[in-house]
């Protein structure tokens, strides 16, 4: 649940940001609004504009949606299934030039863009490591290069009641970060 950083935080699309799982089964993600997350996926930086970001795209109620949902593992299709969409970010890892410095870093910064983009649009998205990589790249019939690495779920945020019992305390407690003192430095050891 998201929590107010504060006056120096950040700016407030990114303060929005967070991964619920308690998803409105009513809710829907729209063509234009998932074209338009992919778009700032599209847009995101990448090493020697490389762009290795590629995505398989499900709309619910498309053979693609079920596709994913069946690699889910089960924890993640005890709620995932309510997503308006749900993907899976894969690395290109070679192209032309040979081997693709850092895809699984350029990955994460275009599907980071998108996650961001969902919550523009107004939706939520949650990244998932719980699925079969092999059963996706087999499903999916990959090349060899196409790696798949990230599920992510993307829908209309609903009241935790959706979820099940066990889920639900995790779904509502606050959002906690460590402390920026732990994150950044002058030298090591001494905070920025």
């Amino acid at each position: 649940m998201p929590s107010d950083p504060g006056p120096s935080g950040p700016h407030p699309l990114i303060a929005a940001r967070w991964s619920p799982r308690a998803l409105d089964p009513s809710g829907t993600v729209s063509e234009e609004a998932m074209r338009r997350m992919l778009e700032a996926a599209r847009w995101a930086p990448s090493y020697g504009n490389t762009q290795p970001a590629r995505y398989l795209v499900g709309l619910r109620g498309t053979p693609t949606f079920d596709r994913i949902f069946g690699q889910l593992n089960r924890g993640n299709q005890a709620w995932a299934g309510n997503a308006g969409a749900l993907l899976v970010a894969c690395a290109a890892t070679v192209n032309a030039k040979g081997e693709v410095p850092y895809a699984e870093y350029g990955v994460g910064l275009a599907t980071e863009n998108l996650v961001l983009q969902a919550v523009a649009e107004g939706l939520v998205a949650h990244q998932m490591a719980g699925f079969d990589k092999a059963g996706i790249a087999a499903g999916f019939d990959l090349p060899a290069q196409i790696r798949p690495l990230v599920a992510v779920a993307v829908g209309v945020l609903g009241p935790p009641e959706l979820l099940p019992p066990e889920k639900r305390e995790r779904e509502t407690r606050p959002r906690s970060r460590l402390p920026l003192s732990e994150l950044a430095f002058t030298e090591w050891g001494t905070s920025f």
